[in-house]
């Protein structure tokens, strides 16, 4: 665990056998037992799925500080960014990648956004490197860690976001196809109601914004945000896995955007 890029992936062990009551702590804070809570509270289909403990402790730790979340960057959010960066890193082909490295910055990435956090960019790789801290994680996983969490977010059209590694392009890749699509739709919505913006005004023009500073303070409307990221990220991902994924996505967004705008002004 924590090695460079190419290392092997740590031995996997299942959560829910003995092995793993030993290797976990009995209860969480609070009291309650742990291994019964996560049985309970985690969905069954990545419960039983094959874990290191850090992870299976991280996916609680996130799904409680996440749990209550109504902007769209909830639990379920960071729940599908998981499980896809798992499946676009079992199709991964080329240069070694990290699985346990991987899993831990998907579950993280959005621990402390910047949206959240006053525009400050390094407030999510300081509270994942403490969390990563308090469970005693290598020094290198955390730092691996923290590069993918600072390399992740998009940072406006008119900004590269290239990647250092292979587990970096599974979790950007994974968190962009959470932004489009059925999901990306009611995300986007669900944010801007979060943030008390119009749905859509004409009189506003979409922007392609040059650098990170201008697009961290934009407050236009929701339809915006299609046109200045969402209809983009197709474009921009890494993995032959994921563009296969988008692809129906984004016919989907296309489509919305459309008949959004026809019965906005009173087409259909």
């Amino acid at each position: 665990m924590g090695g460079p890029v190419g290392d092997k992936p740590p031995d996997r062990l299942n959560v829910v056998l003995p092995s793993a009551k030993q290797a976990l702590p009995a209860r969480w804070p609070g009291g309650r037992p742990l291994l019964s809570r996560l049985a309970r509270r985690i969905s069954l289909p990545y419960f039983f799925q094959p874990m290191t403990p850090v992870i299976a402790a991280t996916a609680a730790f996130i799904e409680d500080k996440f749990k209550a979340e109504g902007a769209g960057h909830d639990w379920p959010h960071i729940w599908r960014v998981w499980q896809v960066t798992r499946t676009l890193a079992q199709e991964h082909e080329g240069p070694g990648l990290n699985q346990e490295v991987a899993e831990l910055a998907a579950l993280l990435h959005d621990i402390a956004d910047w949206k959240f956090h006053g525009g400050d960019y390094e407030a999510g790789p300081r509270a994942a490197r403490a969390w990563l801290a308090s469970q005693q994680v290598p020094e290198a996983t955390v730092a691996r860690v923290e590069q993918i969490i600072r390399e992740v977010s998009f940072k406006g059209l008119g900004v590269a976001t290239p990647v250092s590694s292979p587990e970096a392009a599974v979790v950007q890749d994974a968190d962009r196809l959470d932004a489009i699509g059925a999901i990306g739709v009611a995300r986007a919505f669900a944010y801007g109601g979060h943030k008390g913006r119009p749905m859509h005004d004409p009189a506003v023009p979409p922007v392609s914004h040059a650098d990170f500073e201008h697009y961290k303070q934009s407050t236009a409307p929701t339809l915006n945000h299609f046109y200045e990221k969402l209809l983009h990220l197709k474009d921009r991902l890494h993995t032959p896995a994921a563009r296969r994924l988008a692809a129906r996505r984004q016919q989907f967004m296309e489509e919305f955007v459309a008949q959004f705008l026809a019965e906005w002004e009173g087409r259909a």
